[in-house]
């Protein structure tokens, strides 16, 4: 539902770029997606030929749209979106061989997977996200709440039912249908990822852009501004790093790069400004721009609150394709063993302004270990979390559920490549 497509300049490739790799495997696909763009809070103009420029069939379903990410409106949005998409999967009986289809949204998954269901075809589950899980990091009262989520529990609970195969975008969520089925099935990780060559030229494009001082050393967050990422804390901890700096002039620096937008963005400005932070709020950065301030950092920082259920965010495979360490202060027991046992950051608890603090003066006085841990990340970049090279599983899945024998193209990403300098 979040898909990017077209000219658009925000969105998630996932879906996109398995699409095109389905394609090269020699399958006919349709990508069915929403009438509204999500990261623009607007209505698509379906009638661009930008859309029809993919390699695979776009399908567009009516979706009214809504103005927040979590409100009323986007639940009754996203209802009447999985109602159309239940009319026009009804409307084209026998036309598909196996259905891939996203969770969240709840409701709009549920209408695939009874689809398929009725037509005797495999249905697989991408697990991007938990609901209602999520959802209690903003609204969480006891009962009432219970009460609100039980549809989306309920949908949850069927579609993970109906899966043939699940793939999860961390090993928790790759299981989590496993929880609600009686008979299991096969499950897959495989990151959400990114596309390191479409990063690199990025970073080669538009680095001159991002100038940095001499003597200062940056910590860099990009992402989403809002209830589960604890942006608070890496403003109190650069406040911290900062006093204590005053009295040591031969160290860089330390300066807060906070790439991104949200409805936190003004209390954490107003906060930055409170405890004069050196602290910059850089804005939304399209996806090429951004990759060149990742390039440019010294650390990045993966920022979520102790309570957040994600698990492995989509921006980690950006982090670890930079050449950069990473401080990870997510509580996720899957992460935090990866983050260890590759070694290419460190984790530190979660809302702890002090410990983050430490953490940020640790990398800035060892600049050996930094580069070890970058180089680390990088590597583990090239090995996991290219799309190119690791979607390739979900292609064979596919192809062994229908009985095909899939194409092999030439895939130069797996070719090794350096990290941005």
């Amino acid at each position: 539902m979040g898909v990017k497509l077209g000219d658009e300049t925000r969105g998630y490739t996932r879906f996109r770029k398995l699409s095109e790799m389905l394609v090269e495997a020699g399958f006919e696909v349709d990508l069915i997606t929403s009438s509204f763009q999500h990261w623009d809070k607007a209505p698509r103009d379906t009638s661009d030929p930008a859309y029809r420029r993919h390699p695979f069939n776009v399908v567009f379903i009516d979706e009214p749209g809504y103005r927040k990410n979590l409100d009323l409106a986007r639940i009754l949005s996203h209802w009447k979106a999985a109602r159309n998409l239940a009319s026009y999967l009804r409307e084209n009986a026998g036309a598909y061989a196996a259905v891939y289809a996203e969770i969240p949204p709840n409701d709009v998954a549920r209408a695939a997977a009874e689809y398929a269901a009725e037509q005797g075809i495999p249905f697989v589950a991408d697990v991007n996200d938990l609901w209602p899980e999520a959802m209690r990091m903003v609204v969480d009262v006891p009962v009432l709440s219970d009460a609100a989520f039980y549809p989306f529990s309920r949908d949850a609970r069927r579609v993970y039912r109906s899966c043939a195969a699940c793939v999860g975008t961390s090993d928790e969520y790759a299981a989590r249908p496993l929880r609600d089925r009686i008979d299991p099935c096969e499950t897959l990780t495989v990151y959400v990822g990114n596309d390191l060559a479409a990063f690199d030229a990025g970073v080669a494009a538009h680095r001159s852009e991002v100038e940095k001082p001499k003597g200062e050393f940056w910590a860099v967050y990009a992402g989403m501004l809002g209830a589960s990422y604890d942006l608070a804390t890496l403003v109190q901890a650069a406040a911290l790093v900062d006093e204590r700096q005053a009295e040591t002039a031969d160290v860089p620096r330390l300066r807060v790069k906070i790439l991104g937008d949200g409805p936190d963005r003004a209390a954490l400005e107003a906060l930055a400004a409170q405890l004069r932070a050196p602290v910059d709020f850089v804005g939304y950065a399209p996806y090429e721009t951004m990759a060149a301030w990742l390039a440019a950092s010294d650390v990045t920082v993966n920022s979520l609150v102790a309570a957040a259920p994600q698990s492995i965010v989509t921006k980690i495979g950006d982090y670890l394709a930079s050449g950069r360490p990473m401080i990870n202060t997510g509580s996720s027991p899957e992460f935090r063993a990866k983050v260890e046992r590759d070694g290419f950051g460190v984790n530190v608890e979660a809302e702890d302004a002090a410990v983050l603090a430490g953490a940020l003066e640790a990398l800035r006085d060892d600049p050996a270990a930094c580069t070890a841990m970058g180089r680390t990340g990088r590597a583990v970049a090239e090995r996991e979390f290219d799309q190119a090279v690791s979607y390739r599983a979900i292609v064979d899945l596919l192809a062994r559920l229908v009985g095909a024998d899939p194409k092999r193209p030439a895939a130069p990403a797996d070719a090794p490549r350096n990290a941005p300098s």
